[in-house]
C-alpha cells in the first residue's frame, strides 16, 4: 500500500482499509500513548498543553528523586487523584471490542493510568510500569499506592516497612530502564505481529519506540493515528490525523460489520 495521510473527515473509506489491515493480519497489535488519554481529560506530555509545560520534568528524574522524594511524592499524588477520577473514552472502548472480536492480540501502552483495562481490554502490557502500586528501591517490595500516599498526606517520606528503604511509585522515572518482563513481553508480540496501529504516540522515545518499528521491519502493517507528526510517518503505510476518540470508533464499527458484529460493542467495549 501506498503510504498516505488522511486529515480531518476523510470519508468512511479510511477506516474501513484500516479495518481491512487488522482483518487480514494473523497477528495484529496496538501501540497507545498520552494521545489516547487526552479525551478522558489527562493531558499529554509534550503537546502545546501538555504536562511538562506546566510542571518540572526534573522533578521525575531518578537521580533527584533520590536526593529529594518529597516534591516527586506530592506531584504524583496531585496527578494519581486526577487519573483516579478520569474515566476511559470512545477511543479506549474501541481498543477493548477490537480484541474481544479477536482483531487485536494485545494493547502495548506507555500510559500509567490503567484506563485500558477499565475499558475491558484484557491483555495490556504497561511498558512504563503501574502507579498503583509503590516499589521500594531497596528490597524490591511492593505495596498499595495508598499506603505511601497517606505517609505523603501527612508530610513524610514514603518508606518500606519491610527494611526502610525509599519508596517510589512503580512508575518509570527518566534514567530508568523500562520493567524488564513487560518490555521483553513486549518484544516478543512485536516479533510475532504482522501488522500494528499506533495511537497517541509520536513515537520519539525510546525504547518503547522499538515495538511498532520491529512489526515494520519485519513486513508487518504500519498504521498511525495521532494528530501532529510522529517519528515514523514516513513508514506509515497509512496515517490518519484525527483524534483517537473518533477515528478508533469508526475503525471498529467497519471491522465489526465486516465480521457480522454488533457496531455497539465498538462505544462500549467488550462490557
Amino acid at each position: 500500500m501506498e503510504p498516505k495521510t488522511y486529515s480531518g473527515r476523510g470519508g468512511r473509506e479510511v477506516y474501513k482499509i484500516v479495518a481491512r489491515i487488522l482483518l487480514e493480519s494473523k497477528h495484529a497489535i496496538a501501540f497507545t500513548g498520552a494521545g489516547v488519554s487526552t479525551a478522558s481529560g489527562i493531558p499529554d506530555f509534550r503537546g502545546p498543553q501538555g504536562l511538562w509545560k506546566k510542571v518540572d520534568p526534573s522533578l521525575f528524574e531518578i537521580s533527584n528523586f533520590i536526593l529529594d522524594p518529597l516534591p516527586a511524592w506530592r506531584l504524583f499524588a496531585e496527578l494519581y487523584k486526577a487519573t483516579a477520577r478520569a474515566r476511559p473514552n470512545p477511543a479506549h472502548y474501541a481498543l477493548a471490542a477490537l480484541e474481544s472480536m479477536g482483531v487485536l492480540k494485545a494493547v502495548i501502552t506507555q500510559n500509567v493510568d490503567g484506563l485500558h483495562q477499565r475499558a475491558g481490554s484484557k491483555r495490556v502490557i504497561e511498558l512504563h510500569g503501574n502507579p498503583s502500586r509503590a516499589v521500594c528501591l531497596s528490597c524490591g517490595k511492593h505495596y498499595p499506592i495508598e499506603e505511601a500516599l497517606e505517609q505523603v498526606r501527612l508530610g513524610r517520606v514514603p518508606r518500606c516497612p519491610n527494611c526502610g528503604g525509599l519508596l517510589k511509585p512503580d512508575v518509570t522515572f527518566f534514567g530508568e530502564p523500562l520493567p524488564e518482563r513487560e518490555l521483553q513481553e513486549a518484544m516478543r508480540l512485536a516479533f510475532q505481529s504482522d501488522a500494528v496501529i499506533v495511537v497517541g504516540s509520536s513515537l520519539v522515545v525510546r525504547p518503547a519506540n522499538e515495538i511498532p518499528w520491529i512489526v515494520k521491519s519485519r513486513g508487518g502493517r504500519l498504521v498511525i493515528v495521532n494528530v501532529g507528526d510522529t517519528a515514523m510517518d514516513h513508514l506509515a503505510d497509512l496515517k490518519i490525523e484525527e483524534p483517537a476518540e473518533r477515528a478508533l470508533p469508526l475503525i471498529c464499527e467497519e471491522a465489526a460489520v465486516l465480521l457480522g458484529r454488533r457496531k455497539e460493542l465498538c462505544w462500549r467495549g467488550s462490557t
